[in-house]
């Protein structure tokens, strides 16, 4: 509950002016008290009225995407782009391609993208984007001409030194590749507009794994203040998408064994681990269901239509991959009850603030989206830094400075919530550290 009145009126502000903008609303419930004792030790914040600026995104647009599917039948969608913060740079946030995508959840990821990206320490501001399309069971052509008709407004808004798009969930290297064509068709060559771009059209290497890549080695590093490491470690993990599937390969190769993935349909365990080349032939190659994982492994258990979180087997860590809210208070207790001692979230917001104080109160160490799943955009924001120079980094030189990011966005986070006394709890460390930078930029520039 929040006791500083500031912080109140501004709740109650944000809460009047988005009435039915549930997650939105919910992200902001989970900053606001986390960030209450550095409001009070800082008055500038209250003085410059700046988190009535930082809460109201710079800009919302809305536009219709027309696009004719395969019978010549035209259909319509709805496209969002919420530019939400630019005070550190340009704006920097992915694009969803998801039946769910509404103006609550794209104002809810743009506003986490604002300190997510701060964490990085990186020139990037907040944003995200996307539309209620649904690339599933749509042809290649249908997807184009959809991503063709979507840029064609959203080029007005976008560009290297102003607006830099990336994926999300539904938009991998194919959508990129088309979005991308498109805008250079519209525009000009300028390959620093989109990130996450194929590598033959100066894409980077390591992208593709960086999410789940980022989020294995922030947990690596908390379990180093342990005098541990993943070696030997059990590990769950939620979804079968990028994110999922490095997370498990990454896991893997620090010695751990994730034994669950999952997509829409259900999900999987086998115990004797997940064999990441089956999951890539399936997920990525032919575009399947997970199902088809426990026809080709004997080893495997499919569950049809749960959640990896109501399995009720022993794991050390949790890392849910999959989608928004995800845990809830029950899951949650199974979580705890399975005997995981770690969640770290690779997709947004995963958890929801229930499921949070649960783990919380049961001394379980969470770590926040924000800060865990951070390496998809800073290898994003890498991925820029190799377009302005037109010249291609090694596998090597990527992951290598993704596993130095990732390891001070960790630090950053446990020494910050040591300093304003709330040592262990990450939420606190990731929202007031990415939250006094932007802060600090928008006075430095006369509060834009």
């Amino acid at each position: 509950m929040l006791k500083n009145e500031y912080l109140k009126t501004i709740r109650e502000r944000i809460q009047r002016e988005n009435p039915y903008q549930a997650e939105y609303l919910q992200a902001v419930d989970e900053f606001l008290p986390s960030i209450e004792v550095y409001v009070e030790q800082n008055p500038q914040i209250e003085e410059n009225s700046i988190l009535e600026l930082l809460m109201q995104a710079e800009r919302v647009i809305k536009f219709r995407v027309p696009w004719q599917d395969d019978q010549g039948k035209w259909q319509v969608n709805r496209g969002y782009r919420i530019q939400f913060n630019s005070a550190l740079g340009p704006y920097k946030g992915g694009l969803r391609l998801h039946p769910t995508v509404n103006e609550s959840i794209m104002k809810f990821l743009g506003f986490e993208q604002v300190f997510k990206n701060s964490l990085t320490g990186l020139p990037i501001g907040g944003g995200k984007g996307g539309s209620n399309f649904d690339p599933k069971g749509k042809s290649d052509g249908e997807i184009m001409r959809f991503c063709q008709s979507f840029m064609l407004e959203l080029q007005n808004y976008i560009g290297p030194d102003t607006d830099v798009p990336a994926g999300d969930i539904g938009v991998g290297g194919r959508e990129i590749g088309y979005l991308f064509g498109q805008y250079k068709r519209i525009q000009q060559y300028s390959s620093g507009t989109l990130t996450g771009k194929p590598l033959g059209i100066w894409g980077s290497l390591a992208r593709t794994e960086a999410t789940g890549y980022g989020l294995a080695y922030f947990v690596q590093n908390l379990l180093k203040d342990y005098q541990d490491s993943l070696a030997g470690k059990k590990v769950a993990v939620s979804g079968s998408g990028n994110v999922a599937t490095y997370a498990i390969e990454k896991v893997h190769q620090l010695g751990a064994v994730a034994v669950t993935c999952s997509d829409s349909n259900g999900f999987i365990y086998d115990e004797q681990g997940i064999d990441v080349a089956l999951l890539k032939e399936i997920k990525e190659v032919k575009r399947g269901r997970i199902s088809e994982y426990a026809e080709r492994k004997p080893s495997a258990k499919y569950f049809s239509n749960e959640s990896v979180w109501t399995l009720k087997e022993s794991y050390d860590i949790a890392l849910p991959c999959a989608t928004q809210n995800e845990i809830n208070e029950v899951s949650a207790k199974i979580i705890i009850e399975n005997g995981a001692k770690i969640v770290a979230e690779g997709a947004n917001m995963p958890s929801t603030l229930k499921a949070v104080k649960v783990f919380q109160e049961n001394g379980v160490l969470f770590c926040p989206a924000k800060a865990a799943n951070a390496g998809g955009v800073a290898v994003s924001a890498l991925e820029m830094a190799q377009n302005s120079q037109r010249l291609p980094w090694t596998f090597e030189k990527v992951d290598g400075k993704l596993e130095k990011i990732m390891e001070d966005i960790y630090v950053t986070c446990r020494d910050t919530a040591k300093t304003y006394g709330h040592a262990g709890n990450l939420v606190i460390g990731a929202n007031i550290a990415g939250f006094a930078r932007v802060a600090d930029a928008m006075i430095i520039q006369g509060l834009v």
